[in-house]
């Protein structure tokens, strides 16, 4: 009996998108990522067997009745990635990429606007939308936990408590793990003159923003059968006050969750915080007792030796973002180096495409040419950091790997696409010649949240005509904003002359 059930369920195609899956599900592939004595362990033609959102076999030859057998054929059943730093926003980085310098380009508010009063970019419909839209973006690229993270540069200040309602609702109806609140600041930096970059701050609207995200965490925490998770996020180490700071780090006990704080990013901030409190971020925050293993800190590309020593000894993790990083002429110094100091390291995207194995392939290429050598890092250190290393940062054994008791948080990556090389090793295969788009299907705590780039109940093409034309009104205010208040056509100019109207 027990095989006519497996055989009249193996239909993939016959499952709900977005249903949490009934009685046990037996997954099979080429290759099954799992662990063993607490390792990474690869197991060719292998078996991930769930039931009520929890892995209960991983492994072969499973020999209990289950309710339906998927068979994914060339293909690696892997842990979901983690993104430590999701972007969730429509991503401006566009148009910076080839239109130095940034601080002309509204990157950075000129005084001008800032008397004027700086005022939200995007309506509250705009900001669910992105928030849905970038999620989805995720999910498409085998992203089952986020934290995500948005501009706050053409927000009035910070991010608002309606709109992460909206995200923690599209977790929810998506099917994506996420770790959230409101980014709140003290501070932010102000262009005074040309290449003249000084901060201004407003501690209590930064305490005002730290008390809205607690109560964000404590309201949400645990919603949509524990999808939705708080995380604290002050924006910036420089636009941070110490009181702001302390009172996070004393919030984060109290809430038991996470810490995300950019630090150690660039140049910008290495000057303001040497101006502010003339040391590096690391280091201010060692000397006043906040660094701990509830912080976690993107991108470290800019981290001294004291800074990366500091992170080592008081466990503070890294988020390594290498494909933003590497667009800016900067890269983690290096991925390998910080590993033998004992630090941990988790993967984030930070940008568009949310393609975490491009990141994986830039992560390898730049580690090597930091250490000069290809001996040091292998694309299994990296694809450890996107699963496991995540799931470290985070403060969760349950998530970024598959074995018993975990969550099944699971990504399928095909290895029989066409542009792909053979298989000898599927890792590899992924890192070295993969990306997102051979993501076959997406499952979180036993839900089917995405299959062949399909989504429960939301259409990613209409998406992203919406997104287009919301991306246009964003472009359209950045006069506004930007140093002499130069038309659209100046500050972005096309990369080739335009055809001309006349002839």
């Amino acid at each position: 009996m027990k095989s006519d059930i497996m055989v009249s369920h193996s239909v993939l195609n016959e499952l709900v998108l977005g249903q949490k899956l009934s009685g046990r599900t037996l997954l099979t592939a080429q290759w099954v990522l799992t662990e063993r004595n607490d390792n990474p362990c690869l197991i060719p033609d292998g078996e991930i067997v769930f039931e009520n959102g929890v892995i209960i076999f991983a492994g072969k030859n499973f020999g209990g009745d289950v309710t339906r057998r998927i068979d994914f054929g060339q293909a690696l059943i892997s842990p979901g990635l983690i993104d430590l730093d999701a972007l969730s926003d429509i991503d401006t980085f566009v148009l910076a990429t080839d239109n130095p310098p940034n601080w002309a380009k509204g990157r950075i508010w000129p005084r001008s606007y800032v008397e004027r009063g700086p005022y939200e970019m995007y309506s509250p419909e705009e900001l669910a939308f992105q928030k849905k839209f970038a999620f989805g973006q995720l999910l498409l690229n085998g992203i089952t936990s986020a934290a995500p993270i948005a501009s706050l540069y053409y927000r009035e200040w910070g991010e608002s408590v309606a709109e992460f309602d909206a995200a923690a609702d599209a977790a929810g109806a998506l099917g994506l793990r996420v770790f959230l609140s409101p980014a709140y600041r003290s501070g932010g930096m102000v262009l005074e003159k040309p290449g003249q970059i000084v901060p201004v701050f407003d501690e209590e609207r930064g305490l005002r923003g730290l008390e809205d995200a607690i109560a964000f965490v404590k309201r949400q925490q645990g919603r949509y059968d524990g999808l939705v998770n708080g995380l604290l996020a002050p924006d910036r180490v420089e636009t941070c006050t110490l009181k702001l700071m302390q009172n996070t780090m004393a919030a984060a006990e109290e809430l038991d969750c996470r810490v995300r704080l950019h630090m150690a990013q660039g140049p910008l901030e290495l000057q303001t915080m040497h101006d502010l409190h003339g040391k590096t971020g690391p280091q201010w925050l060692a000397d006043n007792g906040l660094l701990n293993e509830r912080l976690y800190a993107p991108h470290g590309t800019y981290a001294t030796q004291e800074d990366f020593s500091l992170y080592a000894a008081h466990g503070v993790s890294i988020a390594h973002s290498p494909l933003v990083s590497a667009r800016t002429g900067s890269y983690l110094k290096s991925f390998s180096a910080c590993k033998k100091m004992g630090i941990n390291i988790g993967m984030a995207t930070d940008t568009a495409p949310a393609d975490m194995l491009m990141n994986l392939l830039m992560g390898l290429v730049t580690c090597r040419i930091s250490d000069q050598t290809s001996e040091e890092v292998r694309c299994a250190d990296l694809f450890d950091a996107a699963t496991r290393g995540g799931a470290k940062a985070l403060g969760r054994t349950d998530i970024g790997r598959l074995t018993v008791g975990a969550c099944a948080d699971i990504a399928v990556f095909r290895l029989d696409d066409p542009v792909m090389t053979p298989t000898v090793d599927p890792i590899t295969t992924l890192v070295v010649g993969g990306s997102g788009k051979v993501t076959k299907a997406v499952f979180v705590n036993g839900r089917l949240s995405m299959l062949d780039g399909k989504l429960a109940g939301f259409d990613m093409q209409a998406a992203r005509e919406q997104a287009q034309k919301q991306f246009n009104g964003l472009i359209s205010k950045y006069p506004d904003r930007s140093w002499q208040h130069l038309p659209v056509s100046e500050l972005f100019p096309s990369s080739f002359p335009l055809w001309p109207d006349e002839e």
